[in-house]
């Protein structure tokens, strides 16, 4: 039996399903329908004490959750190579390659993390994600590179998932997109949601939720959602006039799809990006035909979990991770330099 505490706080006015799941840990297993199960069952005790309707208004405070033994698992190990940055007792963190989902859903039964980590870890993974997702704390997309961390005991997710819950895990990506960042500039500074920071650092801030028409995509909204937050600094930019650019992100929170939805929202969508319009049609003129090119055939979202930190959650010790960004990153960053060296002797 495992247990995971949720805050409700301050101002989240609806039902009790409903508040839990927005403001669960990022573990995905806890969605609305599963939070509303383990109500009826008894197994959620609020400030007041245990509570068994999930229709009821949520009132602001502490959730004790109780998650009982884990189902039989789903997903079958496979022995599939993984690219390990640390192992212990307790976690493992692995550096993903773009195209590998992180566990099995319907279409992708196999072929996951979770059935490499089945192979590789037998049977020391945390039950806590349910039988589909065993030890998973939180997830990139499919097609997004880099790090995540995978606990292997219930103590250890636990104390994982109340890190990224309360924002104390570091993570930072590294992506390539369209436009550039610029604090002078009138049209982003007029988007709702956008602010500058010292530095010429962007900040978005908006709710996240599912798209209202397309329950595939995220959608950026400022009355229903996830609290969403996403820094984003300009490292380099490609051009002449700047027509893409290599940006950092730092990530407040942890949302499905968060940097995508909220760099599109900004009007600056990752390369590559097929879902929220990262597939803009590349200008010659200003990136050099090589430029725009590589841009116009990148086959992802240009987007890598580049480091990650943490605290133990057993030993407490402060661990950090980094990841260098892979082969078809730098391929497109080596056309995008040159490209644009190009393109400037050209209008000299």
């Amino acid at each position: 039996m495992a247990e995971i505490l949720i805050t409700i706080p301050e101002g989240l006015s609806d039902r009790l399903d409903k508040a839990l799941a927005r403001a669960a840990p990022e573990p995905a297993a806890l969605s609305r329908s599963r939070l509303a199960r383990l109500i009826a069952e008894g197994a959620v005790t609020g400030p007041s004490g245990p509570v068994r309707d999930g229709k009821a208004r949520a009132e602001p405070g502490d959730y004790s959750i109780e998650i009982g033994a884990p189902e039989p698992l789903e997903a079958l190990p496979e022995t599939i190579p993984l690219n390990i940055a640390h192992e212990d007792a307790d976690l493992i963190v692995v550096d993903k390659p773009a195209g590998m989902v992180v566990h099995p859903a319907p279409g992708t039964p196999t072929g996951t993390l979770v059935n490499a980590l089945l192979a590789h870890c037998a049977d020391s993974l945390s039950g806590i994600g349910g039988a589909a997702r065993p030890g998973i704390v939180h997830r990139i997309d499919k097609d997004t590179s880099g790090l995540l961390v995978v606990a292997k005991t219930d103590r250890a997710h636990q104390g994982l998932a109340r890190q990224f819950a309360y924002h104390s895990a570091h993570r930072r990506y590294l992506a390539i997109a369209h436009g550039t960042i610029d604090a002078g500039d009138a049209r982003l500074r007029g988007l709702p949601g956008i602010a500058f920071e010292p530095g010429n650092l962007l900040r978005i801030t908006s709710m996240l939720g599912r798209h209202p028409t397309d329950r595939q995509r995220q959608a950026v909204s400022f009355e229903r959602g996830r609290h969403a937050v996403t820094r984003a600094r300009m490292l380099e930019s490609f051009g002449a006039p700047p027509a893409a650019m290599l940006v950092e992100c730092r990530l407040e929170t942890g949302r499905t799809h968060q940097i995508r939805v909220h760099m599109a929202h900004a009007g600056l969508g990752l390369v590559g990006d097929p879902v929220y319009g990262g597939g803009r049609r590349p200008s010659a003129r200003a990136l050099g035909v090589a430029g725009a090119a590589a841009i116009a055939g990148f086959p992802r979202q240009a987007l890598h979990a580049a480091e990650l930190g943490f605290d133990h959650p057993v030993s407490g010790l402060r661990l950090a991770f980094s990841s260098p960004l892979p082969q078809d990153m730098t391929g497109l960053l080596e056309a995008l330099r040159n490209g644009s060296a190009a393109t400037e002797l050209e209008t000299r």
